[in-house]
């Protein structure tokens, strides 16, 4: 009997040691050991802090940021089409921290050049155009010469040849406007159209020269956007005065904001092409968190353009592209 209460004695006492290590252990994580996640902060250079602009964009970046613990801060350039400053944000970024850097060159030309010039610490992503250097871990980009393409045979089937075809944009230097400009010129110029290019140079550029087509004896004309703000003001214009239609027989471009959706689906915009932009945050986010990792080669990645007018608004194959869910 006082044997058993020895032996009963000695359970009770081990079982109490063992609580008080099991405790103690856990306590101090040596048991469960919860592995430690990683944010990777990241910066996102970009013109312009209009929200319709960046709306699917963004989303597809929120999308990634959440799978691959990404903490995304968004810097806007204090000036549209800054090419200096941008390159001096992309350093400032670095030297606070970014393990990467995702950005769309003002100026490719002018990007090659100074990346050539420079040395950073953290890997690039570079959207829309295609960079050859060691430190851009990948090229998300569109084929703007086959955007320009694109409308310049929508223009063809819909236009009369005899009408004048302007191309607006914001400049040739800047972003795929050069590449877009090239497969519209070289379209239309084969199919027997006249084009002039207007490149803007301040807020009246393109109302004078819609306003220009209302003289008598000027005839009718149709404008080709090369870029987003140049069809969004386009359509602005042609949108705020109903007598403009009646001289502009079509408006076509680049872009795929809700904004222009919504004046595509009014009838001021004929036609646009725009690609999947959705897919470009949420590719450029997942490389450049491959890429801080360690994970990831260097890579060209092409995304789709598509031609899109009215009846397509509301076709399946689009929906998901247009008017992604958050």
């Amino acid at each position: 009997m006082n044997a058993m209460s020895k032996n009963e004695k000695m359970l009770w006492a081990l079982s109490a040691c063992a609580l008080v290590l099991l405790f103690l252990m856990s306590s101090t994580n040596l048991i469960i050991k919860e592995k430690k996640v990683e944010i990777h902060p990241i910066s996102v250079i970009i013109e312009d802090s209009n929200d319709d602009f960046y709306g699917n964009f963004r989303k597809g970046m929120d999308k990634a940021a959440l799978e691959y613990h990404a903490d995304i801060s968004f810097i806007t350039l204090y000036e549209r089409n800054d090419q200096e400053q941008q390159l001096e944000l992309v350093n400032r970024e670095i030297k606070d921290g970014a393990k990467a850097v995702i950005l769309t060159p003002v100026n490719e030309r002018e990007t090659i050049r100074a990346l050539d010039r420079t040395s950073l610490n953290s890997p690039l992503v570079v959207l829309g155009s295609q960079v050859p250097n060691e430190i851009v871990v990948a090229n998300v980009a569109v084929d703007g010469y086959e955007m320009g393409e694109k409308l310049g045979n929508a223009v063809a089937a819909h236009e009369p040849r005899e009408n004048p075809v302007y191309l607006f944009t914001d400049g040739l230097e800047y972003g795929l406007n050069l590449r877009v400009y090239d497969g519209v010129r070289t379209v239309l110029e084969q199919a027997g159209f006249t084009c002039t290019l207007v490149e803007r140079q301040d807020g009246d550029t393109y109302r004078g020269v819609i306003e220009e087509t209302v003289y008598p004896g000027s005839g009718r004309a149709a404008i080709v956007a090369l870029d987003t703000p140049s069809l969004g003001e386009a359509a602005q214009i042609l949108e705020d005065s109903s007598v403009y239609h009646q001289y502009i027989t079509g408006l076509y471009g680049v872009g795929g904001t809700t904004a222009l959706l919504n004046q595509l689906d009014q009838g001021i915009i004929r036609g646009l092409v725009t690609y999947n932009r959705y897919d470009e945050g949420y590719l450029s986010v997942e490389r450049a968190v491959e890429a801080i990792e360690g994970s990831r080669q260097r890579e060209q990645i092409l995304l789709d353009s598509y031609y899109i007018e009215k009846p397509q608004l509301r076709d399946k194959q689009y929906e998901k592209m247009l008017y992604p869910m958050d």
